[in-house]
Formats: structure tokens, sequence, C-alpha cells
């Protein structure tokens, strides 16, 4: 199984490790650790570097928070923050997964070498379609999305959450096939924390090969979500207080869990934990 992306044909007959990037100031787990308004960005620069260290196969770059609540950034702030960051990274020989959904900065980076575009949005702002779809090459990771994230978890989803999602990644897949994407340039993303309740994220997990019966490879992103946090917690509020070092083991289960069900990418913050756990699952597999 091959994933075509820009630059590079990724193989995923063993799991992959995308180490995240947040150029952010804000986000919900290290939002300012690396990056912040004003700082430069040399720690994001060494940052990258050590995730590739750490042994990630890829980087995936982001300049816009996507928490519940958080608000939206600016085009301008969001490629002020980016672009720098593809330039560099693009230099490291790896490759390149930017998370956005707008169109404009999609465009922006394919044409500085990214190689995938990671888009909670699964391309339904207008035009964001219509980038990928130009492109030759780039990857694409199409994301299951309940509501946006300033209202996603103020009324999360209701039902059984497996069918659903597999409906509409589905139809957001098929869009794309027939807008002339090739089916190989297409990965999905069931959205752990994007408008479901615990038990729903973990349902997802549970059921997996559901969502793999779609035909697509399916990159895993459970790292440092809340749901992890209820999950070794005894009460709401021990969740809340749950510091993000603590959920790395959490994360790193999710991950292992995720890639024994059939996920061929994790996207993580926690690279060489996670590659060390897949290494001893690769060593019994």
């Amino acid at each position: 199984m091959i994933w075509q992306t820009s630059r590079f044909q990724i193989d995923l007959s063993r799991p992959r490790v995308m180490g995240i990037v947040n150029v952010t100031p804000d986000s919900f787990s290290d939002g300012g650790k690396y990056f912040s308004e004003g700082s430069g960005f040399a720690g994001v620069f060494a940052h990258c570097e050590k995730l590739l260290k750490d042994g990630a196969d890829m980087l995936d770059i982001g300049g816009e928070s996507t928490r519940p609540g958080a608000p939206p950034v600016p085009l301008e702030e969001e490629l002020a923050r980016v672009l720098p960051v593809v330039r560099h990274s693009a230099t490291l020989g790896v490759p390149l997964s930017v998370d956005t959904y707008k169109p404009e900065v999609m465009q922006a980076v394919l044409d500085l070498g990214a190689d995938v575009i990671n888009d909670i949005w699964a391309l339904r702002k207008p035009g964001a379609a219509e980038v990928v779809a130009a492109h030759p090459s780039c990857g694409v990771c199409l994301m299951h999305m309940h509501r946006e994230p300033q209202t996603m978890q103020v009324a999360p989803m209701e039902g059984d959450v497996v069918p659903q999602v597999r409906d509409f990644l589905e139809a957001a897949a098929a869009g794309l096939l027939a807008a002339g994407v090739a089916r190989p340039r297409i990965v999905l993303d069931v959205g752990i924390g994007f408008g479901k309740t615990v038990a729903q994220n973990f349902a997802l997990l549970a059921r997996q090969q559901e969502l793999l019966a779609i035909g697509y490879p399916l990159l895993a992103a459970w790292s440092r979500k809340s749901s992890l946090a209820a999950a070794t917690s005894t009460s709401l509020a021990a969740v809340a207080q749950l510091a993000v070092a603590d959920r790395m083991v959490p994360s790193v289960a999710a991950a292992l869990l995720a890639v024994d069900r059939g996920a061929r990418i994790v996207r993580v913050h926690d690279v060489k934990e996670t590659v060390q756990a897949l290494k001893v699952w690769m060593a019994a597999t």
C-alpha cells in the first residue's frame, strides 16, 4: 500500500509516525512551547529536527489551533506562521503535511513543496477541493468533524457514530475521485475528539475495521486527546487537571491499539515513545 504525495511515495506496509509541529501560541497540548508571537522560529525549527531524530517518518505543520472553542486565525497570520516552517522543513528530506482548511494556505504550501494537505474540514471550504484536485500528485487526509471547533463539543454527535463517520468519509473520498484525484493520494481520519463523546471516540477505535472497509488507509490521531484523560481519571475534575505529560502513556497505548486494528499512520506529539512501542509491536507480528 502506497500513499502518493507531492515528492514521496510513502510505503504503508509498515505503520508510519507523523510528528506534530504546532506553530501556535494556543494549542491545547503544547501551545507556545516552541512558538510564540514575535519570538521567531528557532524553537520550531529545532523541534522539527528533534522529531526526526526521535524517529518521525513525516511532519505535520499547523498554524491554527483546532481545540474546542478555539477562535479562527486570520489568513495572513496563518501564512506568516506556517510558510517559514515549510520552507525550512522542505530541506529535511521527509514528507511534509500541512494542517489547514484554507485554500489559500493550501496553495501557498504546495507551491513551496509540501507533500500532504491535512484538512479537518475534509476540503468542504469553498475552493479547497479545487486546489487539491489541480495539483498533480499531493496527498490529502480527509477528516470527519461534527460542527466546527467553536461548537463541536457544545452539542456532540448523537446515536451510533461509526456508520455516520463511515458514510461521511466515504462520500468525501468519492467526491475527490470524481474530481480526478487518484485513489492512492487519499487517506482518511475519523476525527477523534471533533464533536464526539468519550464513548463515541472509543467506539471508533473498537470498531475500526468497519471504517477500514471503505478501502482507504486510516490515520489515527489520538495523541493527548481528552478522551484518554477521561479513561484514566476518576472524575471530570481530574480530567481537567491531568497534565500533558501524564497523557503520554495513554497516547502511546491508543496509537498502538489503532495500529493493531489496522491504522497505517499515527499522528503524535510523543514521537520517541511511540516509535519505541511500535518497534516492540512489529517484533511480535
